[in-house]
């Protein structure tokens, strides 16, 4: 029996031990690490769901302490199992293990998709922040338009208490509360209720597939980060960024979603046609089947007055931190509209100004972290440090319902529009069948 340690970063890590190790007898595990999300470390996979061989549950480390844990319990094997990194981030990981002896893996597809009695629709993509929830959003308007039972699948992000977070479902905005979702949950989530779709979500996908198939003859597999889907897709749509040409090639495993995909669209295409051009050539030689579409996003806001007002800019978290976007949808609005944009960095407070530490590539705009209640309550201290007469907000979810800020909260939109090619006729043509 090998020892073995699976990194990851509350998500896949936790699929992979499901589907793979929970029943393998020819492995024990003996510990996940985390790393990305704040706070997700020293906690334990609880017994509930890691089954009768860890009756105890399995600890969560910080991944830091690798090469200390490698030592230790004398590891033979270490997993990695988190997406959005590039693939100098995971080659300098896998020496770091062999360094200290223990072999480097990473589980394909084969062994960690469940198979669905019913047709599966998977929106994945090379880069977090590429468009995946607009995207989600207008093929979910298509499916409704036909008249299609479906269902969302939405990539785990189980940030709170593990053992309630098996098999969820949302289907009003009153479940999020009564689920404490986080910000970032909220995000995915809150667009699909209030255009009247159901999202499961949580940890242990096999029953959570089964729950979605019993109301549901489409199941939407929406993805996180640029995660390889958990459910085996029959039509597997791929997000490229234009604003992030060429990263199709160098992230993991964004790259692997390029090279499976059936649809490749390339998303914000109305920027710079070389780097379209270039996207395009990637996809010729790494996967020719595909077929490629061209899109861009279309900004929409209430009317509120911004030209020459001072606004700060609060932009979805995981795009502007580890997504390592500068600005998103809220900046460009604002910038359109002529508004007087502040640096929030002075004015930044705990979290908010840790993650201006961490990540130096922000300057202009806020991540909305709000994984715990202490964060959102520094967001919104940061918010009313500012001097800002208005919040342009570019996230996916109504912040008036979490934060408590001085100043109104402007919303701005996002779809997606096609420029080359039919989402529809692709949907079609795969309903058909």
């Amino acid at each position: 029996m090998k020892n073995v340690l699976i990194l990851g970063a509350a998500g896949r890590d936790f699929h992979n031990f499901n589907m793979f190790f929970r029943n393998n007898q020819n492995y024990r595990v003996v510990g996940f690490t985390a790393t990305q999300i704040p706070n997700i470390s020293n906690r334990t996979y609880p017994a509930t769901l890691s089954g009768k061989r860890y009756p105890k549950g399995i600890p969560i480390y910080n991944e830091s302490d690798l090469e200390v844990l490698i030592e230790r319990h004398e590891i033979d094997e270490v997993y990695f199992s988190y997406s959005d990194v590039s693939h100098d981030y995971v080659m300098h990981l896998a020496c770091r293990a062999q360094a200290k002896g223990a072999s480097f893996v990473l589980l394909g597809p084969r062994e960690t998709m469940l198979i669905s009695k019913k047709k599966v629709i998977a929106i994945t993509a090379v880069r977090t922040g590429a468009g995946k929830s607009a995207l989600s959003r207008t093929l979910t308007k298509i499916l409704k338009k036909k008249k299609i039972r479906f269902a969302v699948i939405r990539h785990p992000m189980p940030y709170g208490e593990l053992e309630k977070q098996g098999v969820q479902r949302f289907a009003t905005l009153e479940d999020l509360d009564t689920g404490k979702c986080t910000i970032e949950e909220r995000e995915e989530y809150e667009p699909h209720i209030r255009n009247g779709v159901v999202v499961y979500a949580g940890i242990d996908y096999e029953n959570i597939l089964k729950a979605a198939e019993k109301e549901a003859d489409v199941i939407i597999w929406d993805g996180g980060n640029n995660d390889i889907p958990f459910i085996k897709p029959d039509l597997h749509f791929v997000i490229a960024d234009a604003l992030r040409p060429g990263h199709e090639m160098l992230y993991y495993p964004g790259e692997t979603n390029f090279r499976m995909a059936d649809v490749i669209l390339i998303n914000k295409a109305g920027e710079n046609p070389t780097d379209i051009k270039r996207i395009v050539k990637n996809a010729l030689r790494a996967n020719p089947k595909a077929q490629i579409i061209e899109s861009e996003m279309e900004l929409t806001a209430p009317a509120m007055e911004l030209e020459g007002r001072k606004v700060i800019v609060v932009e979805d978290g995981p795009t502007v931190t580890h997504g390592g976007m500068k600005l998103g949808a809220g900046f460009e609005y604002a910038t359109r509209m002529k508004a007087q944009i502040i640096d929030p960095r002075p004015h930044a407070v705990g979290s908010i100004k840790q993650a201006y530490e961490q990540y130096e590539h922000l300057e202009h705009v806020v991540p909305s972290l709000g994984y715990y209640g202490k964060q959102i309550e520094e967001l919104a201290e940061t918010i009313n440090n500012s001097g800002a007469e208005i919040v342009v907000s570019g996230t996916p979810v109504d912040l008036s319902r979490i934060l408590k800020v001085k100043i109104p909260i402007l919303q701005v939109n996002y779809e997606i529009t096609e420029t080359v090619g039919s989402l529809e006729k692709v949907m079609v043509r795969f309903l058909s069948r």
